[in-house]
């Protein structure tokens, strides 16, 4: 199954993807549908709301204001080698918050020149919770998963690298693309074995596989899991393959007019202009 949130009459409404078409579903909210009982259960067979055609549908992040956005930087082997890193023994985390998160389709607003050019793209699967979990064992941590979306991590590279934290580079406001759809696990499986890949203005800048991740999502759920109770909403963003622009040389970093797609086999296509 897919599921879409739309802006609608002013609000947002969740939706399930048939064919051209967007199948509305009483749910405003797909961290509230997630958190009710059989909740995707019923998106899935609910059939009481108006549709809307897929083309002209206006979407909002996957998830508007989830609790959490958790992040893994350094987990595919290629990104790790291309910025001269050593491979981690543990995912390493950082946060984003929920002002960060735009849709599929929304501009990208840059900051200013005199705040920073050095704007970099980086494709991700991302993963979405689907049911609060704590000290999860593997099995635990895989059915808590509701679905699979695509995250483009955009990140703010001179920010990112004027401390030892990065976080500030990273939740730079509206400029975190999220969706377009969730795909159900039941649909896409455990979220190895997916294409995913950069274009900017049409030239291919990433193209990776999951499977080239270290800390998988299975991985990454049990660990954060020891950490802190998941709850449902809860995006969680994989980490990006190599091909960034601040590895580069000459390093190429994202400006007014350049347009950014983000696509992951199985789910779809972030497409975003950047003003």
């Amino acid at each position: 199954m897919e599921l879409v949130t739309v802006r609608h009459q002013g609000g947002t409404r969740v939706g399930r993807v048939e064919g051209d078409r967007i199948v509305l579903v009483e749910a405003t909210s797909l961290k509230d549908l997630l958190a009710e009982p059989g909740g995707l259960q019923r998106a899935s067979s609910d059939d009481s709301g108006p549709d809307i055609e897929r083309s002209s549908a206006d979407l909002a992040p996957i998830v508007p204001k989830p609790d959490k956005v958790l992040c893994v930087g350094v987990n595919y082997a290629d990104h790790i080698a291309e910025m001269g890193r050593t491979p981690p023994d543990y995912p390493t985390y950082f946060s984003k918050f929920a002002r960060a998160l735009v849709g599929a389709n929304d501009d990208l607003v840059l900051p200013p020149p005199d705040v920073s050019t050095n704007i970099d793209w980086e494709c991700e699967l991302a993963l979405v919770i689907g049911r609060p979990i704590r000290n999860a064992s593997p099995q635990e941590a895989l059915d808590a998963i509701a679905g699979f979306c695509a995250l483009n991590d955009v990140s703010v590279r001179d920010w990112q690298t004027r401390t030892s934290q990065f976080v500030a580079g990273k939740t730079f406001e509206g400029l975190t693309p999220v969706g377009p759809t969730l795909v159900t696990r039941d649909a896409i499986g455990d979220g190895r074995g997916l294409r995913l890949s950069t274009k900017v203005n049409g030239e291919v800048k990433q193209d990776s596989n999951t499977d080239h991740l270290v800390f998988g999502p299975v991985d990454i759920v049990t660990d954060l899991s020891r950490i802190m109770t998941l709850d449902p909403g809860d995006i969680i963003a994989t980490g990006t393959p190599g091909g960034v622009g601040v590895a580069r040389d000459p390093q190429e970093f994202l400006k007014p007019g350049d347009h950014v797609e983000v696509e992951v086999e199985g789910i779809g296509r972030l497409s975003n202009n950047c003003r």
